[in-house]
C-alpha cells in the first residue's frame, strides 16, 4: 500500500530519536567504563592493601635563572613558585618587588647597590638545590639593613617589605647562604690590592648636595653604630633636615662627667668649606677609631662629640646653584665671583648670626647693678612678642642647646683667617671696634690661641697672606675689636648656656673649588681635634648631696670671674680655666655654700676633679637672690609662638606630609599593579 507522507516522516524522526538515544547510552556506557577503569580513590590503608594507587605528582625542577637583574647571583637556578608565592618568571617580571630591583641603583644615587638588588634576588629568585628552595642568610639582611636603611630614608622610602630580615631569611642552623658571596670576595681582592702607603682612612674631597650630605651622615653612623648616631634637631625654612651627627662611647645619652662638645657650620649658607670640613671630620673620626687609633679612641671614649654641618642648607643650595651656573661661564674662577651675598641669608633672608636675641645689650645695662650676672639670662618676651622674625633654623639651635649641657663650641665661617670671641657686640654701640672683653676674657684667649696656633698659617707673622691683618695679634681677635654686631649666636652661647663658644674664620674665600677642599682639610684637620681635647680643660666634678644624690642647677661661681655655670641633670659640671691658683664655690637653693682652693698647673691637659657635698640649711629671705629665676629662664616661646617650627621633629607625619606623595610615588603607581602602599615610609 502506498505510505502517506505524514507517516513517512513520523517514521524517520523516531529512528533520529532511537538513533540518538543510542548515542547518548554509548556515551554513558563509554564514560562508565573509563570511570570504573580509572584507580579507585584512596582511603586510608588502601594503598598498602593494593586496592588502589596514589597518583604521582611531577615535583618541582630547579630551573635557570633568565632575569637580566639577577644574572650575576652566586648560584644559577631557581624554583616556582617563588619565596613570594609568584606562580612563573611572566608574573613575576610584572611584580613592583621586580621593579624596584631594576631602578634602585638609580634611585638610591648608587648608593647600597648591588648588595640591596642581590639580597632582593635571593627572594624573588631563591637558589634551588636538589628541587627544594633554599634561604638566605639572616645575619646578610641585617647586615645590609644597618648599612643602607639610611639611603632609603632619604628619598622617604620604607624598608621593602619582602627584605624584613625575620620573614623571608633564617639563620645559619637552618641551612642559609649568603647571596652576597661573590660580591664579597670581589670587595676583599680590590682591598688587597690598594698599597699599604696609601692613606689608611680615604676621603673623597667633593661638594655634596644636601641629599648627598645626610646620605654620608647617616651612612658613616650606620658603619660606626657602635660610637656614633645621626639625629635631627629641626627643620629650614624650606623643610630640610637639621641633621647632626654624634660621637660618642655611649651615643645617645649623656654620660656622667664626660662633656659635650659641638661644631656648628654653613651658618651662612655661602661659606662653605667648615660644612664640608665637618663631613670629612665625620668620616675621619669613624674611620680611625675602627682603625685602632689610639688618639681618636681615647677622644670618643672620653668626650660626646656633635657635629651639625649645615645650619642652614637652603642658603647652602642657593649659593651652589650659583657657583654652578658662574662656573660654566668663567670656567676656572666661577667660585670667586660668588658674590658675598648670594646664599648668605636663609629662605626668609635672615642672616641667622643676628637673629638670636640680644643679651649682651641686657647685661651691659646691668652692669653697673651690684651682684649682676653674665651667666643664664634669661630670654626677653620682647624677643617673642614684637614684630621680630624669629628663623626656624635659629629656634632650633636655641631648644637644642638648651637640652644638652654644651662645654664649649666653635662654629665655622668663612671670609678671613682668624679666630675670633665673645663679645661680637661693643660695650658701648656707637663704637664698631673697641675691645669688649667677656668675664672669660682669658679663657677665651686659651680656646681661640689652641685652634690658631694649631693652623700652619693662622698664627704666622706674615703678612703676604689671607688673615694678614690678624698678623699681630696671633691670627686671634676679640670679635667687637673686629666689628660690632648683635644677636651674634657666640654671645647667646655664653649668656644662656654654660657654653663657651668661639668663631672661627676658615679663609678668604668663601666658596674655594673643589681643587682646594683637601688642603682645607689638610690645614684644619689638627687645629679641628686639638680644640675637641681641649673640651678637657679646667675643672670637672659632681655636686651631691648629704645622701649621695646629684644636685641638678647648682652653681658653681669663681672667685673674681662674673660668670658662672650650673651643674647638670645627675649634678655633674665642667668649669674651663686657665692654669693658676682659684677659689671654687659650690651653691644651691637650699643647701649651705661650700668653697674650695684649687691650683691648675700649666701643662694639665686633664681636666681636674673637684667634687662637692652640700648639706641642707633653712632658708633665709634673699638667699637666692643671685640664682635665676626658673619661671623667667624657662619662657622659652611662650604661648607657642613658633612651636609650629618643631611640629615634625618628633617624626610623626603632619597632614601635609601624608598627602604629598614622595617622587618616586607616579612611577610605581602607573605601572600598571596595585599601588604598592609598602613603599610608603608613612603609610
Amino acid at each position: 500500500r502506498r505510505v502517506h507522507p505524514c507517516e513517512c516522516h513520523i517514521t524517520m524522526h523516531m529512528g533520529y530519536k532511537r538513533i540518538k538515544m543510542n548515542s547518548i547510552v554509548f556515551a554513558l556506557n563509554l564514560l562508565a567504563s573509563i570511570v570504573w577503569s580509572a584507580p579507585p580513590r584512596c582511603e586510608p590503608g588502601d594503598a598498602i592493601l593494593g586496592r588502589c594507587r596514589i597518583p604521582v605528582e611531577e615535583k618541582p625542577q630547579c630551573t635557570n635563572i633568565v632575569l637580566g637583574y639577577c644574572d650575576d647571583m652566586p648560584y644559577s637556578k631557581t624554583l616556582f613558585p617563588n619565596l613570594l608565592d609568584n606562580k612563573n618568571r611572566e608574573e613575576l617580571e610584572m611584580g613592583t618587588e621586580y621593579l624596584l630591583l631594576s631602578v634602585i641603583h638609580t634611585l638610591l644615587n648608587g648608593e647600597c647597590t648591588p648588595d640591596i638588588r642581590m639580597l632582593g634576588c635571593s627572594i624573588i629568585a631563591p637558589r634551588c638545590e636538589n628541587g627544594k628552595i633554599m634561604k638566605p642568610c639572616r645575619s646578610t639582611c641585617e647586615s645590609v639593613r644597618k648599612n643602607c636603611i639610611h639611603a632609603f630614608e632619604g628619598i622617604k622610602m620604607a624598608w621593602p617589605y619582602f627584605l624584613d630580615c625575620d620573614r623571608f631569611f633564617v639563620g645559619e642552623e637552618e641551612g642559609c647562604y649568603d647571596p652576597l658571596e661573590n660580591l664579597r670576595e670581589k670587595q676583599e681582592v680590590a682591598l688587597a690590592s690598594i698599597s699599604p702607603e696609601e692613606p689608611s682612612t680615604i676621603i673623597q674631597f667633593t661638594y655634596h648636595s644636601h641629599l648627598q650630605m645626610e646620605n654620608v651622615l647617616k651612612k658613616t653612623a650606620a658603619r660606626c653604630s657602635d660610637i656614633s648616631r645621626t639625629y635631627s634637631i629641626g627643620r629650614s625654612f624650606e623643610g630640610k633636615d637639621l641633621l647632626v651627627i654624634e660621637f660618642s662611647d655611649n651615643p645617645g645619652q649623656h654620660e656622667l662627667l664626660e662633656p659635650e662638645v659641638k661644631y656648628i657650620a654653613n651658618m651662612h649658607g655661602n661659606e662653605v668649606l667648615g660644612r664640608q670640613l665637618l663631613i670629612y671630620l665625620a668620616q675621619y673620626l669613624c674611620s680611625e677609631y675602627q682603625l685602632g687609633n689610639e688618639r681618636i679612641q681615647t677622644l670618643i671614649n672620653n668626650t660626646r662629640i656633635h657635629l651639625f654641618p649645615s645650619m642652614n642648607p637652603d642658603g647652602y643650595e642657593l649659593a651652589a646653584a650659583e657657583v654652578e651656573d658662574t662656573n660654566e661661564q668663567e670656567q676656572d674662577e666661577g667660585h670667586r665671583y660668588n658674590g658675598w651675598t648670594s646664599g648668605r641669608a636663609n629662605a626668609q633672608n635672615i642672616d641667622l648670626n643676628r637673629n638670636f636675641p640680644d643679651l649682651t645689650s641686657i647685661v651691659y645695662s646691668r652692669r653697673r647693678n651690684k651682684g649682676y650676672r653674665t651667666d643664664h639670662v634669661p630670654i626677653p618676651d620682647s624677643y617673642w612678642f614684637s614684630k621680630y622674625v624669629v628663623a626656624p633654623e635659629t629656634y632650633a639651635v636655641m631648644k637644642w642647646v638648651r637640652s644638652i649641657p654644651f662645654v664649649m663650641s666653635a662654629s665655622l665661617h668663612g671670609g678671613e683667617l682668624v679666630v675670633s670671641y665673645p663679645y661680637d657686640f661693643s660695650r658701648h654701640p656707637e663704637e664698631e671696634k673697641m675691645f669688649s672683653p667677656s668675664p672669660d676674657e682669658q679663657v677665651f684667649k686659651l680656646l681661640s690661641r689652641i685652634y690658631a696656633d694649631a693652623h700652619p698659617t693662622m698664627s704666622d707673622n706674615s703678612t703676604d697672606r689671607c688673615g694678614a691683618s690678624f698678623a699681630s695679634k696671633g691670627g686671634i681677635i676679640n670679635g667687637a675689636m673686629w666689628y660690632s654686631f648683635s644677636g651674634g649666636m657666640s654671645d647667646f652661647n655664653y649668656l644662656h648656656t654654660n657654653c663657651f663658644e668661639i668663631t672661627v674664620e676658615l679663609g678668604c674665600d668663601k666658596f674655594p673649588s673643589e681643587d682646594e677642599l683637601y688642603l682645607g682639610w689638610q690645614q684644619n684637620k689638627e687645629p679641628l681635634l686639638s680644640y675637641l681635647e681641649a673640651v678637657h680643660r679646667g675643672i670637672k666634678g659632681i655636686v651631691k648631696d648629704e645622701t649621695g644624690k646629684g644636685i641638678k642647677g647648682a652653681r658653681i661661681s669663681v672667685r673674681g670671674v662674673r660668670h658662672d655655670i650650673f651643674s647638670a641633670e645627675d649634678g655633674d659640671y665642667w668649669r674651663l680655666l686657665t692654669s693658676g691658683t682659684h677659689i671654687i664655690t659650690a651653691s644651691a637653693p637650699g643647701y649651705t655654700k661650700v668653697m674650695k682652693k684649687i691650683n691648675l698647673p700649666p701643662r694639665l691637659q686633664k681636666a681636674g676633679r673637684v667634687d662637692f657635698i652640700l648639706k641642707r640649711e633653712i632658708l633665709e629671705p634673699g638667699i637666692n637672690d643671685h640664682f635665676p629665676a626658673q619661671d623667667t629662664y624657662d619662657r622659652f616661646d611662650p604661648f607657642n609662638q613658633f612651636e609650629r617650627y618643631t611640629q615634625r621633629e618628633t617624626g610623626e607625619p603632619g597632614e601635609e606630609e601624608v598627602q604629598e606623595k614622595p617622587w618616586w610615588w607616579s612611577y610605581f603607581a602607573l605601572s600598571g599593579n596595585a599601588a604598592p602602599t609598602w613603599l610608603l615610609r608613612n603609610y
